[in-house]
């Protein structure tokens, strides 16, 4: 199998609450829509926001549950001052500040906001995944 991640779909309580969130972030939401959805171009990753119980039934599981869901999604940065001003960004748009940006042990600059769902976004400057011209990182090899 190719390894690749093409589209993340996070399961959200107010589609439209949801959708105003990464509007505010100065996300541009997709013309590309069906009822009851949501999509925003990364780079080479779509973001698509649906609404937590049918996304929970499309999968055939139960919605229930909530706490920690053992993951963050990350948005690497250029520098630690981007660092600071995304996470600041964040917190205007509607989110959490839930950890504030400090030096962390594996030698970068990182800090964590919540969305208003709750989904843990991780913003960190890693000198050894700077961002490329296009958004992309890429590992060392």
């Amino acid at each position: 199998m190719d390894p690749r991640l093409t589209l993340v779909t996070l399961g959200v309580a107010d589609l439209a609450r949801a959708s105003r969130f990464y509007e505010a972030l100065g996300w541009t939401r997709s013309a590309y829509a069906s009822e009851g959805v949501a999509f925003f171009q990364l780079g080479g990753l779509v973001l698509s926001l649906y609404p937590c119980a049918a996304l929970a039934e499309d999968a055939g599981v139960s919605a229930e549950g909530s706490g920690f869901r053992g993951f963050a999604l990350a948005h690497n940065t250029a520098s630690r001052a981007e660092t600071d001003a995304v996470l600041a960004e964040a917190v205007r748009a509607g989110a959490t500040l839930v950890k504030p940006a400090q030096d962390v042990f594996w030698g970068g600059y990182s800090g964590y906001f919540a969305d208003p769902d709750g989904t843990l976004w991780e913003v960190a400057w890693n000198p050894e995944l700077i961002p490329l011209s296009d958004g992309t990182v890429r590992l060392p090899i």
